[in-house]
């Protein structure tokens, strides 16, 4: 059963649908059209699984052109970009064609941002293939590619035409990857619904087992949430940072191992984490609630620690390069309680240096 949504954003609103199948029911994209050619951007791993589907749905009379990219983080730069606008350009793609993410978070940011840029504007559509992709990166207009010296930091905001979440696609998603997702889901119960953080603790098994009604009751939530936050700042002028709980500890870990070691959700699991120990060192989150934050992470599969050879002061010299820093001062997403959740410069440097020390190998 197909479940939609809406992100309220005047002119530029526009509807997620959540469902199994999803990707054959081209009657969901072909209205949404301004002309009739489409350039499908997809990765070396989801294309024999997805692509023809993808082209036969859209139908004959469309033109369509691909581009197949290489698999990971580690791809999502600006030269990858580059093999995108080149395939545009010689293929004479107007300022009606859109673009259509097929694939994660890592092809849906690029493309994106491909076309925020591309003729200044042109449409996309998401069609994300993983868990993580389907309840936080396909949502919201955040576009954008890493840097060597941090991850996300050249981008723009650029909202989608439609989100088309077909969740059969989960079937074929590795463990890693649905751990990665799950990580994400769990973000939205700490910063907002506690009611669905228990829910978590009850479900979990049958997340981690894809069982149908679990999922898709998580990703509508899950995007409800999102959808809801956006939709109150969409440029992430103010609320809208809370999506970014555990993303500063995360986004270090992501950019000292080179985008290529760990996932995106494996890092902000460890984050989220993180944040949660610096939390109850300031004495904003209960040492009962704690560890129900540790518990869920643990059982969600993901890592409860950075890598070993990270330090406290590699993770402060890279958590400074963070969008949400202001005047070179640090802030972070911090907990105060469960479902509760605070955008805040105003901690202890020493709590945070502990946090650090008791992460890494220095506070072993």
């Amino acid at each position: 059963m197909t479940q939609t949504l809406n992100v309220d954003l005047g002119s530029r609103s526009y509807p997620i649908h959540i469902g199994p199948g999803l990707i054959d029911q081209g009657e969901l994209i072909r209205p949404l059209l301004r002309g009739r050619s489409a350039l499908i951007v997809t990765n070396e791993t989801v294309a024999p699984l997805y692509l023809e589907r993808l082209q036969r749905a859209l139908g004959a009379d469309i033109r369509q052109d691909t581009v197949t990219l290489p698999d990971g983080e580690g791809h999502k730069n600006l030269v990858t970009c580059m093999s995108i606008y080149n395939r545009l350009l010689e293929h004479r793609h107007d300022r009606k064609t859109v673009l259509i993410a097929l694939g994660g978070g890592v092809v849906g940011d690029l493309t994106g941002f491909v076309a925020a840029t591309y003729q200044r504007g042109v449409d996309f559509i998401q069609v994300p293939t993983t868990l993580l992709a389907q309840v936080d990166s396909s949502v919201g207009g955040k576009t954008g590619v890493n840097h060597p010296m941090g991850k996300n930091m050249i981008g723009a905001f650029h909202q989608p035409r439609l989100v088309l979440a077909d969740t059969d696609t989960l079937a074929t998603l590795p463990e890693r990857e649905l751990a990665a997702g799950i990580a994400e889901i769990i973000k939205y119960g700490l910063i907002r619904d506690a009611d669905f953080f228990t829910w978590l603790e009850t479900h979990m098994d049958a997340l981690l087992g894809r069982e149908p009604e679990a999922l898709a009751h998580a990703i509508r939530v899950s995007c409800q949430t999102k959808a809801d936050v956006v939709a109150a700042d969409e440029t992430e002028q103010g609320i809208r940072a809370i999506l970014n709980l555990g993303h500063t500890f995360g986004h270090a870990i992501e950019t000292a191992t080179g985008y290529d070691s760990w996932l995106h959700g494996e890092a902000v699991g460890t984050g989220m984490l993180m944040a949660a120990w610096l939390s109850h060192a300031l004495g904003w989150l209960e040492t009962r609630d704690y560890e129900r934050v540790e518990s869920l992470i643990y059982r969600a599969g993901l890592p409860p620690r950075p890598p070993a050879t990270m330090t406290p002061e590699q993770f402060l010299e890279l958590m400074a390069v963070d969008k949400k820093a202001e005047g070179g001062r640090l802030r972070l997403v911090l907990q105060q309680g469960i479902g509760s959740a605070v955008i805040t410069g105003d901690f202890d440097s020493a709590a945070l240096d502990s946090t650090l020390r008791h992460f890494t190998a220095a506070g072993s």
